[in-house]
């Protein structure tokens, strides 16, 4: 099994905190948190191996705090050897920088989830992404938009294989280096596909198309790999039944693709404000999906997500994740993270 050869091939230090990992081998299923619940934090722009290292300081606190697993958004910013070429940044994040963060991750019982957003996120503002970038035909627009005026991030045309001929190996490359046996693949806040500037998808079902994206990366990472997968669902909301609007939810056709996709992808459901109920929560958990809500800089809001979820009482509902979406800070004071977590040690 190819994730089992990754593990044994770890270096030294890192095959040591392997040992202390909650004691359960990297094949078995389902994975998660040692400790029960799930308490994560997402990062970005973490992009260099200095920028790593900044980040296992703060690691043994964080631990302490509760947080056990991170969701680390790496994206093109790895020294990539199937395609160097796709590299971003001046120094992106070596092999050996990633080990290094694994072990201590691993010594101080966290699990390390690296990110790859796939689909969309291909820009933002007007600097267009590597892969659209080195392969413009690659786009689902293809000459559409100059300077991404008029739209909110490219996306790569997810019914050309060689779009998959590039990034699959992308994806084996941070798997393990990140000694990882989950990938998250972002999926969130795509709205070009049928657009009359796609020649690829127009006048195509637009759930039909999404979920051929996501089923391509389950059959890589889940079935090939062995890894889990994680997503991001607000495209597999119906934003004529939960009334959320069209960025916590999709307006335009991809929601059914919340029935054409398996049931073992982790579903991290967000939602950024304050609201008496979240009714997508219980909708994933009831179609079978594991759960994972994901709150972000209020703390009002992070709190009722919380008790929210937690009150379904459910045995897919994983716990909860802390989203940052912002540039490098002391995490340890952040303070939806440092109230969430709070909140969540009395939910026990």
């Amino acid at each position: 099994m190819r994730l089992s050869t990754r593990f044994f091939v770890m270096t030294l230090t890192g095959a040591l905190a392997l040992c202390a990992w909650s004691g359960a081998a990297a094949t078995e299923a389902p994975k998660g948190p040692a400790a029960g619940q799930w308490r994560a934090l997402h990062l970005i722009n973490y992009g260099s191996d200095a920028a790593l290292e900044a980040l296992g300081k703060e690691l043994p606190t964080l631990a302490q705090m509760g947080v056990n697993v991170v969701i680390l958004e790496v994206n093109y910013g790895f020294t990539y050897q199937s395609h160097p070429e796709l590299r971003a940044g001046a120094s992106p994040i070596t092999r050996d920088g990633a080990r290094k963060l694994v072990a201590t991750c691993r010594a101080h019982g966290i699990r390390l989830i690296p990110q790859f957003s796939c689909l969309g996120h291909q820009s933002w503002a007007k600097r267009t992404f590597p892969l659209l970038t080195k392969y413009p035909e690659l786009d689902l627009t293809p000459g559409a938009f100059e300077g991404n005026e008029g739209i909110y991030c490219r996306e790569w045309d997810p019914l050309n294989p060689k779009v998959y001929e590039i990034v699959f190996p992308m994806l084996d490359e941070l798997l393990d280096a990140f000694g990882a046996d989950a990938m998250h693949v972002g999926m969130d806040e795509v709205f070009l596909i049928g657009s009359e500037h796609s020649p690829s998808t127009k006048g195509k079902d637009p759930a039909e198309v999404f979920a051929k994206a996501v089923n391509d990366l389950h059959a890589h990472l889940v079935k090939d790999n062995g890894v889990e997968m994680l997503m991001w669902g607000d495209r597999l909301i119906d934003a004529k039944v939960y009334k959320y609007g069209r960025w916590e939810a999709s307006d335009y056709g991809t929601a059914a693709a919340v029935d054409k996709i398996p049931r073992d992808i982790i579903i991290c459901d967000w939602h950024y404000e304050q609201r008496d109920s979240y009714p997508s929560v219980p909708m994933f958990l009831e179609k079978g999906f594991r759960v994972l809500p994901a709150g972000w800089n209020k703390v009002e809001a992070t709190q009722a997500l919380i008790r929210y979820s937690a009150g379904l009482d459910h045995p897919k509902m994983l716990g909860h994740l802390f989203t940052t979406w912002s540039g490098r800070r002391q995490w340890t004071e952040f303070a939806p993270l440092v109230e969430g977590l709070t909140l969540l040690k009395g939910e026990d």
